[in-house]
């Protein structure tokens, strides 16, 4: 009974504290943009210098200048905390010194580049794992990062530049801020920074206007960032403004099959709904019979692992189910999680085949229907 009551005293501290420390993580402040050159790193750096005249402790954490003239001057001034030197194949590069800054303990931090892959052997993988760890210790921290850098987008942005962009950050580490400001240009502002050399050196201007910076990409990517600040400001205005209980709340589920070879649309269409909405989502596996572990493929094998840690990262709940009845599944996990929307692939895809072909897929209509709830047939 003694130790009984110990572990409950111990678990009710834990939990104390564990409040405490929830309320000592710092805050975070995000500039996003279109593209390379809008101004994020400077915007930073002049609220850097204005943070400073006003008293605050704000301490240059990692900025890259890319040797711009104007963004380059504005760091005379501003405390800096020295680069971590990294032995790599040979070379002698730097990053940032997150321990460092953690043992200094700024009230606030300056760290650029937010989707940077960090070099082999820092002790994490991503640069935006190491501002959680900043936020973590109490310190608050401002940041940066492009458009095309958010995961969910990764197939928008291949489709409007022809480009697979490599380094991304988790839609729910952008989802912990609680500011994001867009900087914003047009297309013809950004085109003439570059063609001024204020992005680029001279060698890499024509290149980039033949690539990356043409107009409609400049344009589209553009909208894509105005639509992210603006679904940020609809979750801020849901978790700070007092809810009205007409409002019903949003949970969505999305269903993929092991031969769907393109599930991983479904799964950032997905997210981006859960993004736009605040809401919880849910990826729905059914697995049949003639699935089961000894009877699949091992590439479809991969291909769900695969899509189970994508939609992980994206911020989904996976749902693994055994069972022959495909749509009675999904309306016995619709009821049970209280799901308002529900997302598949459109109809070239696996999933919606099986659905189609079956006699009860007037069941899954109706059922939908008469429960007031969504079915989104993504493209």
């Amino acid at each position: 009974m003694i130790i009984t009551m110990d572990a409950e005293k111990e678990k009710n501290v834990k939990h104390f504290l564990d409040l405490i420390q929830k309320s000592r993580k710092g805050k975070f402040k995000v500039y996003i943009g279109m593209s390379a050159g809008v101004g994020k790193t400077y915007r930073m750096l002049q609220e850097a210098h204005t943070l400073l005249k006003k008293g605050i402790d704000v301490k240059i954490g990692y900025v890259e200048t890319h040797n711009r003239k104007e963004t380059h001057e504005l760091l005379d001034g501003l405390p800096v905390i020295p680069r971590r030197t990294i032995f790599y194949k040979g070379k002698e590069l730097e990053e940032m010194d997150v321990q460092a800054i953690i043992n200094l303990r700024p009230e606030i931090v300056i760290v650029d580049e937010l989707a940077h892959t960090n070099i082999e052997g820092s002790k994490n993988e991503k640069r935006w794992q190491d501002v959680l760890e900043i936020l973590e210790a109490g310190i608050n921290v401002i940041s940066a990062v492009n458009i095309q850098h958010i995961e969910s987008l990764n197939q928008n942005v291949k489709q409007i530049t022809n480009i697979d962009v490599q380094e991304r950050v988790p839609d729910n580490v952008l989802r912990l801020a609680d500011e994001v400001v867009n900087i914003d240009l047009t297309s013809d502002e950004l085109i003439t920074r570059l063609k001024e050399g204020k992005i680029y050196t001279e060698d890499k201007i024509q290149s980039a206007l033949n690539n990356f910076f043409k107009s409609e990409q400049i344009l589209q990517l553009r909208e894509l960032a105005l639509k992210e600040v603006a679904s940020q400001v609809v979750r801020k205005v849901e978790n700070e403004v007092p809810k009205n209980t007409a409002l019903r709340h949003e949970k969505l589920l999305a269903c993929i099959s092991s031969n769907d070879k393109t599930a991983k649309i479904v799964i950032r269409k997905t997210a981006r709904l859960a993004s736009y909405y605040n809401s919880s989502w849910y990826l729905l596996y059914v697995e049949t019979p003639k699935e089961s572990s000894d009877k699949i493929a091992l590439d479809k094998q991969r291909y769900l692992i695969n899509n189970f840690k994508l939609a992980t990262e994206l911020g989904a709940e996976i749902i693994k189910v055994q069972s022959a009845k495909i749509t009675d599944t999904i309306l016995e996990v619709v009821q049970q999680k209280n799901i308002t929307t529900v997302c598949i692939g459109k109809p070239h895809l696996n999933l919606f085949e099986v659905i189609l072909s079956s006699n009860v897929f007037n069941k899954l209509l109706n059922n939908l229907s008469s429960s007031n709830i969504d079915l989104v047939i993504l493209s």
